[in-house]
């Protein structure tokens, strides 16, 4: 009897072992939503953003707002804009409006801007010709600024559920929130 008791005390971590491990391949693909303010609240820590663009220029990104887009999986932010030229004492102060579509990095667990485009961009007291003339300043900076602005990173233990490890497959949207797609590692 004894040594019965004693076999079945060595043998149930064992069974809880695979039975956790066969649990785990029963686990399938999850959603994670990811609520609009959260989303926003990480990219204020990430503002403001400095740059110098073609050598020339000292611009500042401040008080980004994101906007979700859910009926084309797109989204937007509008951004305070200060722009110095280097060789000039006058900087001219402005906002600008920027969209694109979600871009998801599964390396490093991030969901990103991609093809970000300027749709707007507003100069205080600047001519309309003028603000054209640095458009392309604006729509370069855009792009190269945004790409390296996570909307949302994920943490590790954010991609573990119920012992499972998952990986970061896709991204969605909704009204006012992202929509996470994620798959069992392999």
């Amino acid at each position: 009897m004894m040594y019965f008791q004693r076999t079945i005390k060595l043998a149930a971590p064992l069974m809880l072992a695979g039975l956790l491990a066969a649990c785990s391949t029963l686990i399938g693909p999850r959603q994670v939503e990811l609520p609009q303010a959260r989303m926003q609240q990480n990219l204020d820590r990430k503002f403001p953003v400095r740059h110098r663009v073609l050598g020339v220029f000292e611009v500042e990104l401040s008080h980004p707002q994101l906007a979700i887009l859910p009926e084309n999986d797109r989204v937007a932010l509008t951004l305070d804009v200060n722009v110095a030229p280097l060789l000039a004492r006058q900087a001219w102060h402005g906002s600008m409006a920027v969209s694109g579509r979600l871009r998801v990095d599964n390396v490093r667990n991030v969901i990103y801007i991609g093809d970000a485009h300027v749709d707007s961009f507003v100069v205080d007291g600047m001519d309309e010709g003028k603000q054209n003339q640095i458009a392309s300043v604006v729509n370069l900076l855009g792009e190269s600024t945004l790409k390296d602005v996570p909307v949302h990173t994920f943490r590790p233990e954010d991609l573990r559920y119920a012992g499972v490890q998952f990986v970061l497959t896709g991204i969605s949207t909704k009204p006012g929130a992202l929509v996470a797609n994620l798959q069992p590692a392999q």
